[in-house]
């Protein structure tokens, strides 16, 4: 405890600690969670400019249990069926589909962070002449880059590794620049990709 001079006790050390911990572990949960939250605010530059419309996904779930006493708050649910990409819509015409990732490490994403189901459901969409690619944000870099969707298939199909390199995703994808408005301006990666 710290205490000041006329005697009154300011700050609890441990307690301190404790929620910066605490804080420290939430904001590692939902790293992702600021990372769709800007391209939550992309979306909607996009729609009031009418540039595009395109939206987030909803994941499916099925409400088991509800607790009226507490605000209507669900207690028990499950999802209904895997979810495919997170975002979906339409641009100059064509349908675009994307799936957005975001990691801390510096120098690679898991692929596994996408999954089979995920896979399948991007090449569904090229082999439908769509457009599909990836949003991967390097956190701790503070870059975001547009990776397209058949290049990714292809690595996993020619690659046996585990993860995509930065590298080679710096190498094969399209850094976006993190701006003001709009937030982050993936549009202009699939212009010059696919216009």
């Amino acid at each position: 405890m710290i205490q000041y001079p006329n005697g009154v006790k300011k700050i609890n050390q441990p307690k301190l600690k404790q929620q910066l911990k605490k804080l420290a572990i939430n904001s590692y949960k939902n790293r992702g969670m600021d990372f769709e939250k800007e391209i939550n605010l992309t979306n909607q530059f996009y729609v009031e400019t009418k540039r595009a419309v395109i939206t987030k996904r909803p994941t499916p779930i099925n409400v088991v249990k509800v607790d009226y006493q507490r605000g209507a708050k669900i207690t028990h649910a499950y999802f209904e069926k895997q979810s495919t990409t997170d975002y979906n819509g339409i641009y100059r015409g064509k349908y675009l589909d994307f799936e957005a990732k975001s990691t801390q490490s510096n120098t690679a994403l898991a692929i596994a962070n996408i999954t089979i189901h995920q896979r399948l459901h991007l090449q569904r969409v090229i082999d439908q002449g769509g457009i599909a690619f990836l949003l991967i944000s390097f956190s701790k870099r503070d870059e975001v880059y547009a990776l397209k969707a058949i290049d990714f298939l292809k690595f996993i199909e020619q690659e046996s590794r585990q993860s995509l390199p930065y590298a080679w995703i710096k190498s094969k994808g399209m850094r976006i620049a993190i701006e003001f408005q709009p937030r982050i301006d993936y549009l202009a990666a699939i212009d010059e990709w696919f216009f």
